[in-house]
């Protein structure tokens, strides 16, 4: 276990010291007046305490990713380990605390809006279509996988259909209230949960010191399907909100309206990161044991959410398993409906809807919640249906992390910054996204070109990005 403590020891000084660092170079300043002061309208921009904001950004942005993706990329190896606490520290920190900064200095901006200032105009018509439908498709899944997990743990015999009404149920009415009156008084239930159930896994490792693979161990690729799922790119889209997620920016803006000083900006969007890091950590831990020649169960089939169950019932009493499972739901749950309430403010900002009116704000958020529904239905009714929309979902994902973090640069690089803290993972991103297309056998043209081949596209596509953002530095001098 000597691999695990050292990554999470290397997540926590991630934090505490180039975290710190970011923080001086962005110039925060706790005497700037903020969007939830100059702008509070007791409905999206609310003044809250800190520590209610850090809870509401850290359960939004962790959701299943850093639990199922990490599952899921444990399978590639100890690998995992690496890219869960570097691409914790140098991508997504970077990622989740610049976005959060821009849109806490420009009124609380939707990430649709930032990318519009920095990267133009068509960019940003393009990013705004291209959020709503991942918020939709995150909708979807949040959706799909409470309500199978709730279904199978704790009431077999019911009809699945009754949870998913329950659950959107509960969206729709998040997504129309005021953030204050249900989100930032049920979420600290949530939290709870979603600690107890890091704490189990914790507290596992001590008690029964499995033989949790060491990095220099299981360092080769392990995937089941190792031929064609090599591990770049595939694990870096597996690991998701583990390491990096475009998600974690649309949430940001969120937050960013209810922050009533800059310094608050380092623990809640870089913190969380870091703290969504350990989470990916521990289940990718315990996965790699449950995975590897030693593990105690047969897994062989078993995706992130049958391996949720198979990890809580083999080492947990019932009530500890349940509360673990639980904490997973309320993840799940708690990305859900911020998502939605994200994509009704992308639409309310676009087409200029004050959202002050429950009318309006109504008027929004039906037409969001009914393509919702249709993609809900279809991944429940068709046995193929959900992977199909998690394939989808990671993608994006990850392409919306990447245009972020070119976003990012483009923004240091006007305040004359330095930009290279982005310009590195967005480089980094955009080969791991492009390659995807190209390598990928199942959800790319991997199995019509050769593998060399889709690497060469990958870089090309690469070496443009490079070459028009070095262009554009050029003509802003």
């Amino acid at each position: 276990m000597i691999s695990f403590f050292a990554a999470v020891a290397l997540l926590i000084l991630g934090y505490l010291l180039y975290s710190k660092w970011i923080e001086r170079m962005l110039g925060a300043d706790p005497n700037r007046v903020t969007p939830a002061i100059s702008q509070a309208d007791g409905v999206d921009y609310v003044p809250m305490k800190p520590w209610r904001i850090f809870l509401i950004q850290f359960l939004n942005i962790a959701g299943v990713g850093p639990i199922c993706g990490a599952i899921m990329g444990a399978q590639f190896g100890t690998s995992s380990y690496l890219w869960i606490v570097f691409g914790s520290i140098f991508a997504g920190g970077v990622h989740d605390y610049i976005s959060g900064f821009i849109s806490l200095r420009q009124k609380g901006a939707s990430l649709p809006e930032i990318h519009g200032r920095y990267l133009g105009n068509k960019p940003k018509q393009i990013m705004r279509v291209f959020t709503i439908i991942l918020m939709v498709l995150v909708g979807a899944v949040f959706v799909n996988t409470p309500a199978v997990l709730l279904n199978n743990n704790f009431t077999p015999s019911w009809n699945i259909f009754i949870w998913v009404a329950v659950i959107f149920a509960y969206y729709l009415i998040a997504t129309l209230l005021p953030i204050d009156k249900l989100i930032g008084r049920i979420y600290p239930i949530f939290g709870l949960l979603l600690l107890g159930m890091a704490a189990a896994i914790f507290a596992a490792f001590i008690v029964f010191r499995p033989p949790i693979p060491e990095l220099w161990e299981g360092f080769r690729n392990q995937h089941p399907q190792a031929a064609s799922n090599p591990i770049f790119p595939m694990m870096f889209i597996s690991i998701a909100c583990g390491a990096i997620s475009g998600f974690h920016a649309t949430q940001s803006p969120l937050m960013a309206r209810c922050m009533t000083n800059e310094k608050q900006a380092r623990p809640i969007f870089y913190g969380a990161m870091i703290a969504e890091g350990i989470v990916a950590l521990l289940w990718a831990a315990a996965a790699a044991y449950f995975f590897g020649p030693n593990g105690p169960v047969d897994t062989t089939g078993k995706g992130g959410p049958a391996m949720v169950g198979v990890i809580a019932n083999e080492w947990f009493p019932k009530s500890i398993a349940a509360i673990t499972v639980l904490g997973v739901i309320s993840a799940a749950v708690t990305s859900g409906d911020t998502a939605l309430r994200s994509a009704r403010l992308i639409v309310a900002d676009s087409l200029g809807i004050d959202q002050k009116p429950m009318r309006n704000r109504l008027l929004v958020a039906l037409p969001v919640f009914a393509v919702t529904a249709g993609i809900l239905v279809y991944s429940l009714v068709d046995t193929t249906g959900f992977d199909v929309i998690w394939r989808y979902f990671a993608w994006s994902n990850q392409v919306l992390a990447t245009v972020t973090l070119w976003t990012a640069t483009v923004y240091l690089s006007l305040k004359k910054k330095p930009y290279i803290i982005a310009l590195i993972p967005a480089i980094f991103m955009t080969m791991v996204t492009s390659s995807f297309l190209f390598v990928a056998e199942k959800e790319g043209l991997g199995s019509f070109i050769p593998r060399w081949a889709g690497y060469t596209i990958g870089a090309v596509i690469t070496c443009i990005a490079m070459y028009v953002f070095f262009r554009f530095k050029m003509r802003s001098k």
